[in-house]
């Protein structure tokens, strides 16, 4: 399985191709775009948000709602391109618009300038922009339609905003539910409260601000990934794809840097074995994964996400035609997004343990797969 993405912020649309998926496979658009309308919603979000109204369309790999096995095909029209058909035009226009060329620290538009060689950064930055993100949350729920049929399920939550964090973890799907309703998608409603006044002062004084998510999958079996070679662990491919979200600047897998200041004796989760479940742990240090394997217990990762380089009162730049000292460029941004990372975590580790399910299971037919799914269960029971 695979999938691309392509588009830019402000033009036509988005456009996601999923390569891979089983035949026989139910999708229902209506569970994308709920999806989509989480990406969009909480505290912190700019203009953009109130102007878009995500809606996926499905136009190949697809008839009468199941999968085909052909490539599906997923586009999201941007409905601000009204505004920018003549800054963002695939064809040449008259009277062209003044190119950028004030580039924002800590956004890829000064580093993508130099790489490509270009003199405005507008083609950097259209394409960096997270609004690609949109594409990838519906893949994701895609991959989570997938994964449904084998009783998984993935969610996230935000943990920290700003200086503000809380302690409580997500502990089984029940939770989700509270968790959307969540002003900022965290569970722990004191908190969240704090977050806002947090996230309403630095929108004030023309700031952003950071934070982290957690993303945790149950249901998941043992056997997922390999220890064979680095680039078949299953740790490297999730922490690659939540580092591949625009921001993000770290990921922890379980407990991740604390273990670092534990004695091995406390660092490490005891094997215990019960007839009817078989083989599980007292504790989750690993975060559901050993040797890049999965072991049965759930997956559960941390991600940091770092503030928004957009700035309402922006920092110091060097102008790349003039070299002269310039006010970085204003973009329309938000004051935080870190609950939008959040369900964009959830969908790229959803790709990731679909994309090792189909691996291990075979990906031809979904009849196929969930016969050869039960085989393996059958063969866990047995010990």
């Amino acid at each position: 399985m695979r999938f691309l993405t392509a588009g830019e912020s402000h033009g036509p649309g988005l456009t996601a191709i999923i390569e891979g998926l089983p035949a026989g496979l139910p999708i229902d658009p209506e569970l994308i775009n709920a999806e989509l309308a989480q990406r969009q919603k909480g505290a912190g979000r700019g203009g953009r948000m109130r102007i878009e109204t995500d809606q996926v369309i499905i136009t190949s790999g697809l008839r009468f709602g199941y999968t085909l096995g052909s490539p599906l095909c997923l586009t999201i029209h941007n409905r601000d391109w009204v505004n920018w058909e003549r800054t963002m035009n695939p064809l040449p226009v008259e009277n062209q618009p003044e190119p950028v060329t004030q580039p924002r620290p800590g956004h890829a538009d000064l580093a993508g300038v130099l790489k490509y060689g270009f003199t405005d950064c507008r083609n950097v930055l259209e394409r960096a922009s997270a609004r690609e993100t949109a594409a990838r949350v519906a893949v994701g729920a895609v991959a989570k339609q997938l994964l449904a049929q084998f009783g998984i399920v993935v969610a996230s939550q935000v943990i920290r905003i700003g200086t503000v964090e809380t302690s409580l973890r997500l502990g089984d799907p029940s939770e989700i539910e509270l968790v959307r309703r969540s002003p900022v998608a965290c569970l722990d409603h004191q908190a969240a409260e704090r977050m806002v006044e947090e996230i309403t002062e630095a929108g004030q004084a023309g700031d952003t601000l950071g934070g982290i998510f957690e993303v945790v999958a149950w249901g998941v079996p043992p056997g997922l990934g390999s220890h064979v070679h680095w680039d078949r662990r299953l740790d490297t491919r999730l922490a690659a794809a939540l580092m591949s979200i625009p921001a993000i600047k770290g990921v922890e897998i379980g407990t991740g840097f604390a273990l670092a200041g534990l004695r091995g004796s406390a660092a490490h989760d005891p094997i215990c074995y019960a007839s009817e479940t078989g083989y599980y742990r007292t504790s989750n240090h690993a975060g559901g994964l050993e040797g890049g394997i999965t072991n049965g217990m759930p997956l559960r990762m941390t991600a940091a996400m770092k503030p928004i380089p957009t700035l309402m009162k922006p920092l110091d730049s060097v102008d790349i035609k003039t070299k002269e000292v310039v006010a970085a460029n204003r973009e329309r941004s938000d004051v935080t997004a870190v609950p939008a990372a959040a369900v964009v975590g959830e969908a790229m580790v959803a790709w990731i343990i679909a994309e090792a399910f189909a691996e291990k299971f075979g990906a031809d037919q979904l009849s196929e797969m969930k016969a050869a799914y039960e085989r393996y269960l059958e063969v866990l029971r047995r010990g």
